[in-house]
């Protein structure tokens, strides 16, 4: 690997492109995350997510960003003014992530970034590995990209390495009974389901790389 490699940063663009896709898959996808939700849920977390990134979207378009750190601040700000459960946790998760990233979006600042991200959420859901929750996506991910600065990978690499552990990570919800939020009330009626936000933790490092996209 050469050192221009392992030194890349995202750049603006790639982030903006990025989160475009995400957006895209998020408003295709819609009536599968409900239908994941309703098993476990009250069936709006597609709704929900959809309503986040359309005004993400707007306020890119109202304040262009300029670093990829501001690109995640502008997602947080659409979760934050958007109603379930998921709004604040996610927008805390972005907020977190876009700090790291102020800097320079390195594959250790987005190591850094994401275990801070995914440990804010935890505290605030107080949810762990195994309760059936985005949880069960976001450590493998931040694991992953631990790993990845750790050996000195790429940034394709290291963002492509975490997409495969957070959907692992989702389909092992699957199997797991719900000990958080409304997914802890319905017992088995969820099983057999990934958990919706596991699901969508995934699919946002999946689109990070333009040809898994």
């Amino acid at each position: 690997m050469s050192t221009v490699e392992r030194t890349r940063q995202m750049t603006l663009d790639e982030a903006l492109a990025w989160i475009d896709r995400f957006a895209t898959h998020v408003q295709k996808a819609k009536v599968d995350f409900t239908e994941l939700d309703r098993r476990a849920g009250d069936g709006d977390f597609g709704t929900n997510v959809d309503t986040a990134l359309v005004r993400a979207r707007q306020k890119i378009t109202e304040r262009p960003p300029d670093t990829a750190g501001g690109v995640m601040h502008r997602v947080s700000a659409g979760f934050l003014t958007t109603g379930g459960t998921c709004g604040p946790l996610l927008g805390a998760w972005f907020r977190e992530l876009g700090k790291h990233l102020a800097e320079g979006a390195t594959t250790e600042a987005f190591a850094a970034g994401v275990r801070a991200a995914t440990e804010k959420v935890q505290r605030l859901g107080k949810a762990q590995v195994g309760d059936r929750t985005m949880v069960d996506a976001m450590v493998p991910a931040a694991d992953a990209l631990a790993t990845a600065a750790a050996l000195g990978t790429g940034l394709t690499s290291a963002l492509a390495d975490a997409a495969d552990a957070a959907r692992r990570g989702a389909e092992s919800t699957a199997e797991l009974l719900g000990r958080r939020g409304r997914a802890s009330y319905v017992g088995e009626a969820a099983h057999g389901s990934p958990d919706p936000g596991a699901v969508l933790i995934a699919d946002l490092f999946v689109t990070a790389i333009p040809q898994h996209a």
